[in-house]
């Protein structure tokens, strides 16, 4: 697929060099944020040898986050050379860019999920899984610990810069100076391109390969009790389940066609349909042959599976129903902007504040879905092992996902390739489309990364429990009293750090975009012609000031999630861990919900306006969306999309330093 999409045609001379400039910035964004991310957990994989005393936790780190880095840069380097083949194949046809758009994207999906499962695959047959499959799920929890890590920094750095840039070239482009999106006279326009990909693709792309190898992990640590009914089968049956689904996206992809004047959403749609179908399918003979034992009927493991897809079709539709502007959250936003800012922002906290409880209601039900029909398998503690077959049901479609996620930067930079080289507006018409359809699917994975956390965060907390039981060499229950003032300061430190990190998140990028703003307004006082499109702006001025302020503003956030956790469960010991790891979990996720839906509903209030509706381009509604648009940035593409993470890594954590806290 990678091949197929490098051999497509790479356009005019001018389309080149602005693609040039992107792909530049980009990696050297990635060389140099990556450099900073391998010095810091080569500190955290030295200390975490020291405080377990195991090599093999370090080896696992290590490999975890070499993997996710890897992960990053394959698919990064297949978007930044997407953009320019998809703006040159929209000079012919809509199918031709859609098509091409979308490949690009399934390079990363793909590569995100295959070396998540294979990574996982490895050290379970390195760490002798073969001869005692019993003990090597354990000792592989630093693999997860590790991805978990290197995506922590990729989303809120790639956050921070996507957005510092974005702000930046919208307040003083937009506002200002009263000049397009996409401007090549915009200083901030490269740097804003290149943000697009270093959020939503390197980023995005870090958030799934940890989500995919913690929860494959927690599963497999679930099967070891497992072991006296379905042998090692209930240990590997994660990986495979995992395989299954990269199989049915990988089908699912190629029916992934368009017509020059139909929805390419219709086409997305399409193959996520065939996807979803296969891949429920797929696992159904998985559960026959693995999950069969004396007593227990594999038709209850399999409805659990069912339960998880059907989710994420669920929350794909609630994502959808609060950010697109057909619906009324969103139009109730760009109504309220008529009279001006303050109501535009009033409307918007309360559709983020909304938009949590339908998203909980159904995570609670699929839970308490899977928990009850693992029960009713006749498996003796089946029902943990039903929510964790539900996570993997989820996860199955996490390839395909993922490509629609990609899809969305890669024709993005399309838009702007064709806006900066002057192409024919019948071209640019295309572009827009494709850029539409590519604004929806970011939203939309952004609900399902949420919901596959929640999900896999109750898996994780699960595995967390059962491992300090056999420490602790506990039968029965481990209960957690939340009526202890450990116990219970525990919990509040976990609640209390979700909020100080999305604070710190967002005020990064406040930050950096006061960097990028300067420099602007610099650029337009002190360049004769530039507004009159006499003179080039000094773009690689502003991909310099983003970069460096981005990867500056992540270190501390990203670091007090490391160390929280750690001095919780020293301190105040595994009990209060538990407490934390699971209020730290509830609150994480409903934060995220609240922020990326809220941002979510800004951005496409402000696109809702800018069609022509309540004064379209310039009026004061429009100028009350370009502020709510600005307020919620941060929100749905730095803070919310790190909280993914957040609760995922410290669950990892737990895992793997559980030995410490009893």
């Amino acid at each position: 697929m990678t091949i197929s999409v490098l051999r497509e045609d790479t356009g005019t001379k001018e389309m080149q060099e602005i693609a040039s400039a992107i792909k530049e910035g980009a990696m050297a964004f990635l060389n140099r944020q990556y450099s900073t991310i391998a010095g810091l957990a080569i500190i955290v994989a030295v200390v975490l040898g020291f405080l377990t005393r195991q090599y093999h936790t370090g080896i696992a780190f290590i490999t975890g986050a070499a993997f996710s880095a890897l992960s990053g840069y394959i698919g990064m380097y297949v978007a930044v050379s997407s953009n320019l083949r998809v703006a040159a194949g929209a000079r012919h046809s809509l199918n031709k860019a859609l098509v091409v758009a979308f490949r690009g994207g399934a390079v990363t999906g793909l590569a995100v999920t295959a070396l998540s499962v294979l990574g996982v695959a490895l050290l379970f047959y390195a760490f002798g899984g073969l001869l005692h499959p019993d003990k090597a799920p354990l000792e592989i929890v630093g693999f997860g610990f590790g991805a978990s890590f290197v995506a922590l920094f990729a989303q809120l750095g790639g956050g921070i810069y996507t957005k510092a840039a974005d702000v930046g070239a919208d307040l003083v482009g937009k506002v200002e100076a009263g000049i397009p999106e996409d401007d090549p006279r915009n200083p901030a326009v490269i740097a804003d391109l290149v943000g697009d990909n270093v959020g939503d693709c390197a980023g995005r792309g870090a958030d799934l390969f940890e989500s995919t190898a913690a929860e494959n992990i927690g599963a497999m640590i679930l099967g070891i009790s497992l072991v006296p009914v379905f042998g090692a089968k209930g240990i590997i049956f994660p990986l495979v389940a995992r395989a299954v689904g990269i199989l049915a996206s990988i089908v699912g992809m190629f029916f992934v066609r368009g017509r020059e004047e139909g929805d390419p959403m219709s086409a997305l749609n399409r193959g996520y349909f065939v996807t979803t179908i296969l891949a429920i399918a797929g696992l159904y003979p998985v559960t026959r042959y693995m999950l069969s034992g004396p007593g227990v009927n594999f038709l209850y493991f399999y409805g659990a599976a069912v339960i998880g897809i059907l989710l994420s079709y669920i929350f794909v539709f609630l994502t959808q129903y609060y950010t697109s502007y057909d619906y009324r959250p969103v139009r109730e936003i760009a109504r309220a902007s008529i009279t001006g800012p303050a109501t535009n922002i009033i409307a918007g906290l309360a559709v983020g504040f909304e938009s949590t409880a339908l998203p909980v209601i159904f995570i609670s039900m699929a839970i308490l879905g899977a928990y009850w029909l693992g029960v009713q398998s006749g498996l003796p503690g089946g029902g943990l092992y039903g929510t964790a077959v539900a996570t993997m049901g989820m996860l199955s479609t996490a390839a395909y996902i993922l490509a629609m996620d990609t899809y969305g930067p890669i024709t993005d930079n399309a838009g702007g390739i064709v806006e900066m080289s002057g192409a024919p507006p019948e071209v640019r018409r295309r572009t827009d489309r494709l850029d539409a359809s590519g604004n929806t699917t970011k939203a939309l994975t952004k609900g399902y990364a949420i919901g596959s956390a929640a999900l896999a965060t109750f898996l994780l907390f699960s595995a967390y429990i059962d491992e300090v039981k056999l420490l602790l060499n506990i039968k029965g229950d481990f209960p957690v009293d939340i009526g202890k003032p450990e116990v219970f300061v525990g919990a509040f430190i976990g609640a209390m750090m979700v909020f100080l990190f999305s604070s710190a998140a967002i005020r990064a990028v406040g930050r950096a975009a006061q960097y990028v703003i300067l420099e602007v307004r610099r650029q337009f006082k002190e360049i004769p012609g530039l507004m009159e499109g006499k003179a080039r702006p000094q773009y690689g001025n502003c991909v310099d000031i983003v970069t460096r302020g981005a990867l500056k503003e992540m270190v501390l956030p990203g670091m007090v999630v490391v160390v929280t956790p750690i001095l919780v469960g020293l301190i105040l010991k595994a009990e209060a861990a538990a407490a934390f790891l699971m209020i730290g979990t509830i609150t994480g996720v409903i934060v995220a919900l609240f922020l990326n839906n809220g941002g979510g509903a800004w951005d496409n209030a402000k696109k809702f306006i800018e069609l022509g509706n309540y004064g379209g381009k310039g009026s004061e509604a429009h100028k009350a969306g370009v502020v709510g648009d600005t307020v919620g940035d941060p929100c749905k593409d730095t803070a919310g999309p790190s909280l993914h993470v957040l609760v995922k890594l410290i669950s990892t954590i737990t895992l793997v330093l559980a030995r410490l806290f009893v």
